[in-house]
């Protein structure tokens, strides 16, 4: 059980998945750390120093026990993280003291790790990303066909279908998918670049050498697995690009917040309901309640993003030269927390979208309620063709649908303007016929079409692509 005496992120506690949280744990940041020390170690052998294979495997050796308690009191002295780790590195593999960290500064190891946290943080979210692409692609496919009303300014609109809506969140989301794949396929660490950006302690250990200093950074990417690095940088790599990375995650947060945003009015509506499981408690004064809590989460998640992608915004705008250090404080609680959060709201949209429940009776019911004013041009065309006059009709419409209007608005009662036109005989039309005319799949267009050919050929390629990630089940914690 953890300190109930003290805080803890409900980031941590409540949202954010395993997997997410051990990227950003301190074992995954000073497990990497070592992992650049010994790419350095590595990089200057080979490029000539004198450094020896036993040095480095005694590195190696202690790759992965981090020796906590040793750096955690050598920094209450020296007051700077990285050399705090130095040291405790340096305690554990005593041949290799002298050459860890060689020719660096601390951003070669902060900087490294917190570029190589965010890509493997993009790569889970991306994972999610498409098994909620494929997860809405299942429900639209199955409700392509199914009317319901739509809405412009949330006034009832022409009809559409509920797999087209579907396909409409998924078309955010795909452009999510694309941001995070461009990030992914450009990814690029600082490199070695020294203290100012200019390489100028490893043009003294390379004894002038351009060529080396140059290949140095080359060298410790391959052995990253990474194929590129910032050309140029002063200490650290451009805050820009941190910044760059979070407008990705706020769009995601713009799409989640959109789509819970039309679940809850939906089930307002008692048309479409999120999950609601057997035990679950919609409200504490009202047990018949069933609030739509998981939605309303993502959306309180989704305004949190947005509203932190300003602190990158802030901090890369109001950097000094070639760095200052008021970025430290700030990026190592808006990153992480804007991962965290975007985790967790993408294991809600994938819950919602994995358990949505269904009412195509009231969705029915809602539609034709609004149905009959949405007809009339139709039945006022099919009237013309039977020989009525269209000046004629087109009034007698509009008489005819303001007293229906006037009866539901401040009378209450049904919509009876199909039983108007039906005993009127100017339409000299039956009420068999005009019901004929209101099938409401006569009314959505290419609808369905839309929505098959949109995944077909869009979304589909993308599931492909990733098809080794599909299958993801989420697991809400509370």
């Amino acid at each position: 059980m953890s300190d109930t005496s003290i805080y803890i992120s409900p980031l941590s506690q409540r949202y954010a998945s395993k997997e997410m949280k051990e990227l950003f744990s301190n074992d995954k940041k000073f497990k990497t750390w070592r992992r650049l020390w010994i790419a350095l170690a590595q990089a200057e052998q080979e490029l000539g120093l004198d450094i020896s294979d036993e040095q480095i495997q005694e590195l190696i050796d202690h790759k992965d026990d981090i020796n906590y308690e040793v750096a955690q009191e050598r920094e209450k002295i020296v007051r700077h993280d990285v050399m705090s780790h130095v040291y405790a590195y340096g305690v554990q593999a005593p041949k290799a003291k002298g050459i860890i960290h060689l020719g660096a500064t601390s951003c070669y190891v902060g900087d490294n790790t917190d570029l190589i946290i965010m890509h493997e943080g993009l790569e889970l979210i991306k994972k999610k990303l498409v098994n909620v692409l494929a997860a809405l692609e299942h429900f639209a496919l199955e409700y392509k066909d199914l009317p319901c009303l739509a809405f412009t300014h949330f006034q009832p609109a022409q009809p559409t279908t509920v797999g087209k809506r579907a396909a409409l969140w998924a078309q955010d989301l795909l452009m999510d998918y694309e941001e995070i794949e461009y990030l992914l396929s450009h990814k690029r660490l600082l490199g070695q670049k020294g203290t100012t950006g200019t390489q100028a302690s490893f043009m003294e250990l390379f004894d002038g050498d351009a060529s080396k200093a140059k290949e140095i950074d080359r060298i410790i990417c391959d052995k990253l697995g990474y194929k590129d690095y910032f050309p140029v940088s002063g200490q650290t790599y451009t805050r820009k690009y941190d910044t760059r990375v979070l407008q990705a995650l706020v769009g995601i947060a713009q799409s989640a917040h959109k789509f819970s945003n039309d679940i809850r009015l939906l089930q307002h509506m008692k048309e479409i309901e999120e999950p609601f499981e057997k035990g679950q408690i919609g409200s504490s004064a009202m047990a018949y309640k069933r609030n739509p809590m998981r939605s309303e989460r993502m959306a309180a998640l989704a305004n949190y993003v947005i509203c932190d992608a300003m602190n990158p915004a802030l901090t890369a705008s109001t950097q000094w030269f070639e760095r200052t250090l008021d970025d430290s404080a700030n990026k190592r609680i808006s990153i992480p927390e804007a991962f965290l959060a975007i985790d967790g709201i993408l294991d809600l949209y994938l819950n919602i979208t994995d358990g949505l429940v269904v009412y195509p009776k009231v969705i029915e019911s809602d539609l034709l309620k609004e149905l009959p004013f949405m007809a009339t041009e139709n039945i006022m065309m099919d009237a013309v063709k039977a020989g009525g006059d269209r000046q004629e009709l087109h009034e007698a419409i509009r008489e005819h649908s303001m007293e229906a209007a006037k009866r539901i608005k401040q009378e209450g009662k049904e919509n009876d303007l199909i039983d108007r036109i039906a005993n009127d005989p100017r339409f000299m039309m039956s009420k068999e016929e005009i019901m004929k005319i209101m099938e409401p799949k006569n009314f959505v267009g290419r609808a369905p079409q839309q929505t098959k050919e949109f995944f077909k050929d869009y979304i589909d390629p993308v599931l492909e692509a990733n098809r080794d990630d599909l299958g993801l089940q989420a697991e809400i914690n509370i």
